[in-house]
């Protein structure tokens, strides 16, 4: 049994987090740390389990094994590094800091201690990115030319959303950072890499981070990623389209299915394709990781590369010019 602690219910997704590890057979939530100590007692007392103060007297214990960081963004590197020297494995939600250096000091820190990481990009297991990936492994796209992603959702206007999302010191960012981590680690998995970064960022909502957003990323192959993501839309779909040279593959638009139309198939109607089963969730691979000593390599490479777009789209939309990733300080 793999022995949990929970550092924060600060993320809106804590709670669905606590759930994946009272429902995995082999974890167990054992401790609850918070920075804010009202919030962490009290969910503490929900889950039955003691409440630390004092989040280096909880990493120094023995009988806790690993955690789950939910923290405001801005303390990920600290509380990320301090877990990983306690030799604590760690799961956490994206993004894993805001700037390739935090994230840079956080994975030598991971590797140094030896223990397992895993980030929450959900995406990535869902089955309609597992059929995209089969169609690109094919070929019959040709040569990628734009990939355009988009997730959207009313948090800002509707009002569900809770305040310190709004909070630039804590989040780093708005709609991109939170909602557009999605549509962006996605156009990396299937572009890879860009060149360069340009974001225009909207204040529908006058917060002091930005609730509309777009960043187009440049390829060298002549290439354009197209990341959108707005907090300020009502029935806005997400959204997958992805255009080559020789076809286009379209996806959720409203519908939730994929459909390609291939130069290379000899046929003049799109097809629909089938979606396969989702792969494990982030969280059951992080409990095999442990499980069985490996590394969530691909997982890892992608949250570093988000990290470097984020850092790149926010110095992009305060600066009003294209940013180079090599421009990053690692």
């Amino acid at each position: 049994m793999i022995r949990v602690a929970m550092l924060s219910y600060w993320h809106v997704h804590a709670w669905d987090y606590t759930r994946q590890a009272q429902q995995h057979p082999e974890t167990q939530i054992v401790a609850v740390w918070d920075e804010l100590p009202d919030r962490g007692a009290e969910t503490a007392s929900k889950l039955e389990v003691p409440f630390f103060e004092n989040l280096d007297e909880l990493l120094s214990r023995s009988d806790i094994d690993a955690v789950i960081v939910d923290t405001p963004t801005n303390m990920h590197r600290d509380v990320m590094v301090k877990a990983a020297r306690a030799g604590k494995h760690i799961f956490t939600e994206k993004v894993i800091a805001p700037t390739l250096r935090e994230v840079n000091e956080i994975m030598a820190a991971v590797r140094e201690s030896g223990v397992k990481m895993t980030v929450s990009l959900p995406r990535l297991n869902d089955n309609y990115t597992l059929a995209v990936q089969e169609v690109l492994n094919r070929g019959v796209l040709g040569e990628l030319t734009l990939v355009r992603v988009r997730l959207s959702h009313n948090g800002a206007t509707a009002g569900w959303l809770p305040p310190h999302f709004f909070n630039a010191e804590q989040c780093g960012g708005g709609a991109l950072i939170d909602l557009g981590c999605h549509p962006m680690y996605l156009t990396r998995l299937f572009l890879g890499l860009p060149e360069s970064v340009s974001a225009t960022y909207g204040y529908v909502t006058g917060k002091e981070v930005e609730d509309n957003a777009v960043a187009v990323l440049r390829y060298a192959s002549g290439a354009i990623g197209v990341v959108e993501a707005g907090f300020v839309n009502s029935h806005s779909p997400f959204s997958v389209e992805v255009h080559g040279t020789e076809g286009t593959l379209l996806y959720g638009m409203p519908e939730p299915r994929i459909v390609v139309r291939s130069n290379k198939a000899n046929k003049e109607a799109w097809e629909t394709v089938e979606l396969p089963a989702n792969a494990p969730s982030a969280f059951e691979q992080w409990v095999r990781h442990i499980k069985e000593d490996t590394v969530a390599e691909t997982n890892l490479q992608l949250a570093v590369d988000l990290t470097k777009l984020m850092e790149a789209s926010n110095k992009s939309a305060a600066s009003g010019r294209s940013v180079r990733l090599d421009e990053l300080q690692p």
